[in-house]
């Protein structure tokens, strides 16, 4: 199988702690990083993905706004930065422990962190990534 994300969530998923909109969400977070932690490719898309699924039930979700669909353009040209090749929509990638660290690495630089301006999350993601990722569930062993 492979895990439907949208680009924004390429950055999201390094920081992620267990924490998030409802107990539904973090449920389902924490099955969409075990999908990856095994080996599931990335399938990038546009629009909501298997990360907003519960979301998706609300009322007005946030998922749906411009600014999201903004997030997810900067997203996309912060990975494919350091992918060192273009990246789109209908694109696969695969996660392994190497590549994530680069993705670390840059986050923590703030290479990628364009996408995640004015997210109401920035502060947690930063405090995570300032003290060396810690917590996170996305772990390759």
């Amino acid at each position: 199988m492979t895990v439907k994300l949208r680009a924004h969530h390429l950055l999201c998923m390094l920081t992620y702690v267990g924490k998030g909109y409802s107990p539904a969400f973090t449920t389902n977070y924490d099955k969409v990083i075990a999908r990856l932690v095994v080996g599931e490719d990335i399938l990038i898309k546009e629009g909501p993905d298997d990360i907003c699924e519960p979301l998706l039930a609300t009322t007005e979700p946030h998922c749906l706004r411009d600014s999201v669909v903004e997030r997810d353009t900067e997203a996309m040209h912060g990975v494919a930065d350091l992918l060192g090749r273009p990246l789109q929509v209908g694109d696969t990638i695969n996660l392994e422990a190497v590549r994530v660290g680069k993705f670390r690495d840059a986050f923590a630089k703030g290479q990628t962190r364009r996408a995640c301006i004015g997210c109401e999350w920035f502060e947690l993601c930063s405090a995570i990534s300032k003290a060396d990722y810690q917590g996170t569930k996305l772990t390759f062993e």
